[in-house]
């Protein structure tokens, strides 16, 4: 027998990681720890907004490890021997390419009607419209298969046309405007 969920995105991290999974009518998010796993529901018609934004944190990862490494391929070059030292600096230089390539780190917040959590969607803003977009898509479908309110009935209009005046004209605009925000 086929799952139902479908899974859309994973954020791994050293303790372990979240994994996210939709249906057609919840996203489910199955958040573990070491051993434990915990997982949280999020029905798509309760959903009001999945904001996602780039981590201010990711420019210090990016300078960080890169001054890191070539600090140590400069030293190793120095004291060591000078390839030791060049593999240390061109791992630096790879690590900045490599970050600058893939783009900041993303942070992501869920918001329902009852509350607001703070679970990583994805690792990186630039698969974050790929995910998101799948994500509107469910909630599109789901919010379309509610079905609206159905129309108020019209009323038929008399068979000989009445010559109304203008402070008619208002008053009967009024009188079916009312009934029309009143459903009756």
């Amino acid at each position: 027998m086929s799952s139902a969920f479908r899974k859309i995105s994973r954020v791994g991290s050293l303790t372990g990681g979240t994994k996210w999974y939709l249906s057609e009518d919840c996203l489910l998010a199955a958040k573990r720890t070491m051993y434990a796993v915990e997982y949280r529901r999020f029905y798509l018609r309760d959903l009001q907004y999945i904001m996602v934004w780039p981590s201010r944190w990711w420019r210090w990862r990016l300078i960080i490890f890169a001054v890191l490494l070539a600090a140590l391929g400069v030293s190793l070059w120095q004291w060591v021997n000078s390839t030791a030292g060049a593999i240390f600096s061109s791992a630096a230089l790879a690590w900045v390419g490599l970050e600058l390539a893939l783009g900041p780190t993303a942070r992501s917040s869920i918001r329902t009607t009852g509350t607001t959590i703070d679970l990583p969607l994805v690792k990186r803003t630039r698969r974050a419209r790929k995910v998101l977009a799948r994500i509107d898509a469910a909630v599109q479908a789901t919010r379309g298969m509610i079905e609206p309110p159905a129309a108020p009935a019209s009323i038929p209009s008399p068979a000989e046309p009445h010559v109304q005046t203008r402070s008619e004209a208002s008053a009967t605009a009024a009188i079916a405007a009312a009934t029309e925000t009143n459903g009756s």
